[in-house]
């Protein structure tokens, strides 16, 4: 009988999984193996290794039920699979292709030496396939989703396949992670549960921080527990679905969140160099400040802007952080703070779980206005405005920044307005229970505006 592998690096799932299918029809059993690649796993943060190891324990789960058995192997890819070939006379290894700087490097080394059959799945629709006419790539999102939107979409699966797994009981393995499994099967009904209900009152809710407004399924997008294709049908279901405007707006809404993925996919695989550098050359020059205490201030949350700190304490709490809220951090450690952009993108990379190379460094080129967003650099967002607009009751900030729960509304956005008795009256000494401001917001936007303007000449 011959064998093909199925080489999993981010798509734990067995449903819509375009690489395992292809395994499936090339072989009459198929192998599947993770590799800890130490250039990747290495990097991850605690959170991250633990969400990952959670997974990988959801996987061997699910294969195990079926009778068969999740091969985990470690260190140089390439080494690891030419030794499998051996062990297992395996014809052919099958993989899902990714789009960042590494992995098409590492794919294009073993593909030089070893049978490598790559399918899409990273994204809904391959990066490589939403061009303009002239065939060059978008670098303005709204084009970009137009033409997405009127590409064919494959209709992604939603029932698992029958699979016949490999059996080789001598087959050397590493133990399997201790950490509790996640059930895998968890992230597609959320899917299909958020889609079914939620994503109708997503338009409406999506920047509350206060709320469970998002489908909070980032972290199973990394990692592939559900397919882009699975979220981009069922999207288009549910704008299909339902006769109210406003319900399939808000649907629509979802979609070009998914697809905002999407382009952001497209940027690093097109213009890889954005891992490293600012997309648009003029900003490159930008003078940012060195200013460890700080870049220190912003990463523990104690800056003295309660949604500021509420927000990163989310992050190093729970290794996830609401979109809005990640937007706002990013802007104050960029515009008020003047330090430069990638300190932020790799601290985000450092705690996130759902930590995404584009999408990451996406966010936080635009939130920067250093990259393919077309909005003015003179976009700063007030920390204290956001703060009453999407936490207008305080909710978040109490949950995250405790010390100022029993502040009022009043002076819960703004602490540094109460006088001393005040401070007193609530049990709130600023400088001692909670930090004065590190900076001043207003102040800090005309230093913004005068580097920027100096970088751009």
């Amino acid at each position: 009988m011959s064998t093909a592998i199925w080489w999993i690096r981010r798509d734990f799932r067995l449903i819509d999984n375009l690489a395992l299918s292809a395994a499936l029809n090339a072989a009459d059993s198929v192998l599947p193996v993770f590799i800890y690649d130490p250039l990747l796993v290495g990097q991850h943060a605690p959170r991250k290794q633990e969400f990952l190891q959670g997974v990988i324990r959801g996987l061997a789960a699910q294969i195990a039920a079926q009778g068969g058995r999740l091969i985990l192997r470690e260190g140089d890819p390439l080494q690891a699979l030419h030794n499998l070939r051996q062990e297992t006379g395996a014809t052919a290894i099958f993989a899902e292709a990714d789009i960042t700087p590494y992995a098409r490097r590492r794919d294009e080394g073993v593909a030089a030496e070893i049978p490598l059959h790559l399918s899409a799945g990273v994204t809904a629709i391959p990066s490589e396939l939403v061009l303009k006419a002239d065939g060059h790539p978008y670098t303005v999102f709204t084009p970009f989703s137009k033409t997405w939107k009127n590409l064919p979409l494959r209709e992604a699966s939603f029932t698992a396949p029958s699979i016949r797994w490999a059996d080789y009981p001598n087959l050397s393995s590493l133990p399997l992670p201790k950490t509790n499994p996640i059930p895998l099967e968890n992230s597609l009904s959320r899917l299909m549960e958020f889609t079914s209900s939620d994503i109708y009152q997503y338009r409406e809710q999506r920047d509350r921080v206060d709320l469970n407004g998002t489908s909070r399924l980032s972290p199973a997008f990394h990692l592939g527990l559900i397919s882009a294709a699975q979220a981009a049908t069922l999207a288009r279901r549910a704008m299909q679905q339902t006769d109210d405007i406003n319900q399939r707006k808000s649907a629509e809404t979802w979609l070009n969140e998914v697809i905002w993925r999407e382009f952001y996919a497209s940027i690093l695989y097109h213009f890889p160099f954005v891992h490293k550098t600012a997309f648009r050359e003029n900003y490159r020059s930008i003078q940012w400040r060195s200013a460890p205490q700080d870049l220190s201030a912003w990463q523990q949350g104690l800056t003295g802007y309660p949604i500021v700190d509420a927000a990163m304490r989310q992050l190093n709490q729970t290794g996830w952080m609401h979109n809005r809220a990640r937007m706002i951090v990013a802007s104050f450690l960029v515009k008020d703070l003047l330090i430069d952009w990638r300190e932020g993108e790799a601290f985000f990379m450092h705690q996130l779980i759902d930590g995404d190379i584009a999408s990451n460094n996406g966010g936080w080129q635009w939130t920067a206005g250093v990259g393919t967003d077309a909005a003015p650099y003179f976009r700063i967002f007030n920390p204290i405005l956001q703060s009453k607009k999407y936490d207008p009751q305080g909710d978040y900030i109490r949950r995250f920044v405790p010390e100022l729960a029993d502040l009022p509304n009043k002076f819960l956005h703004e602490p540094w307005l109460m006088s001393q008795q005040q401070q007193q009256t609530y049990g709130v000494k600023l400088g001692d229970v909670y930090p004065l401001p590190i900076v001043d917001h207003y102040e800090a936007r005309e230093r913004t505006l005068l580097a920027y303007g100096n970088a751009s000449g």
